[in-house]
């Protein structure tokens, strides 16, 4: 029987210990530090309240992925979902993504229209600010997109943003139905515990280390340290950074985290009905508020709500920059060739949630 060691039993984790387990022939072992499984998608209660720690809604465009999920944990379908976003100069509420519709309720209605006439070269942008500029005109990139981008990375401009390859939400600018994932599924788990039951069943056949740490990586020969004892695995799947194992040594790669509030508010409910959660464009700290109530349908006559700050002191998401792309693959060359980088820390690619990190394990045992 061969030898898997998986390190970090968040959802990409927890995935591959699974499709390990279908695969068969496998001796999984699945180390993670805190004192549960789950990480960020973990359902938590406050007051009766499950939360997640940010919205955590199941987006996807393959149908298996979700069929795979759905087997395992029932999903529940929330098409209807819609996005809005607060712009503090026009005291106004509008969809995101920027929607046809909304534009003559701005009072630089005539500019804009300009704007959007005359923008072009999307395709030649070498950066963020570029690619806006170039598809939307200065006016409207100033109300959604500058002072929103900047929080959510904490930069100085948005021309360092060069990984650009993805649209947020679709579109730049949408016309039609509201819903902001109306090409692709979009669920929620049913029961009220969220996600929660799928960790336990995936890892049901791993050896499962809670509050545990590596003490030394080598990822060149397949072999860690644990509790002072040295082993070597057939592979070694790992989601956390590409640099801790490799001791910072083409630097630290940045990433950028959050710091969560959660707030329970005396009333059933504080957003539109088909609006899960609310982003803030302008000089807010915060980047986007959640009421999980949508999400997870508990009733209660009170609703909570979750508010995000970006954040220094946690890393959650891997800047999309190519010079840091480019230092994450140093540190992927100098890895055997059957050390295997899952999630979003994993690869270092922030474009990656729940489906990506399913298909990163179906990916794993097809090459197996």
């Amino acid at each position: 029987m061969k030898t898997a060691l998986i390190i970090g039993g968040g959802f990409s984790g927890c995935a591959a210990a699974h499709k390990l387990a279908q695969l068969g022939g496998w001796d999984v072992t699945l180390v993670e530090r805190a004192d549960n499984l789950g990480g960020g998608v973990l359902t938590m209660f406050y007051g009766g309240h499950p939360y997640t720690f940010g919205p955590r809604h199941f987006l996807t465009t393959w149908q298996y992925v979700f069929d795979y999920l759905n087997e395992i944990v029932p999903m529940r379908r929330c098409a209807e979902h819609e996005f809005v976003t607060y712009v503090e100069q026009d005291s106004a509420f509008y969809n995101f993504p920027i929607h046809e519709d909304d534009l003559p309720l701005m009072p630089e209605y005539e500019q804009i229209k300009k704007e959007i006439a005359n923008a072009s070269g999307a395709d030649r942008a070498q950066n963020l600010e570029e690619y806006w500029l170039a598809s939307v005109g200065q006016t409207l990139y100033r109300k959604f997109i500058e002072s929103y981008s900047k929080k959510m990375w904490q930069i100085e401009s948005n021309t360092e943003i060069d990984d650009f390859g993805w649209s947020p939400k679709g579109a730049t600018i949408k016309s039609g139905a509201r819903s902001a994932w109306d090409q692709s599924i979009s669920a929620y788990p049913i029961a009220e515990n969220g996600y929660n039951d799928y960790f336990d069943i995936a890892t049901s056949d791993a050896k499962v280390y809670l509050n545990t740490t590596i003490d030394a990586y080598d990822f060149p020969n397949k072999t860690v340290t644990i509790a002072g004892e040295k082993k070597r695995y057939d592979i070694i799947v790992s989601s956390t950074a590409p640099d801790i194992p490799f001791d910072y040594c083409y630097g630290e790669l940045p990433f950028v985290g959050r710091d969560f509030y959660k707030i329970v508010l005396p009333v059933e409910y504080a957003l539109p009905e088909n609006v899960y959660f609310a982003y803030y464009a302008g000089s807010e700290q915060f980047t986007r508020i959640v009421e999980y109530k949508k999400l997870t349908r508990h009733k209660s006559p009170h609703t909570i709500i979750g508010v995000e700050i970006p954040s220094s002191r946690n890393k959650l998401y891997p800047l999309p920059m190519e010079k840091c792309k480019a230092v994450a693959k140093r540190y992927h060359d100098e890895c055997h060739q059957d050390v295997h980088h899952v999630g979003r820390a994993g690869p270092y690619l922030y474009n990656v949630d729940i489906d990506d990190c399913i298909k990163h394990a179906f990916d794993l045992v097809e090459k197996l």
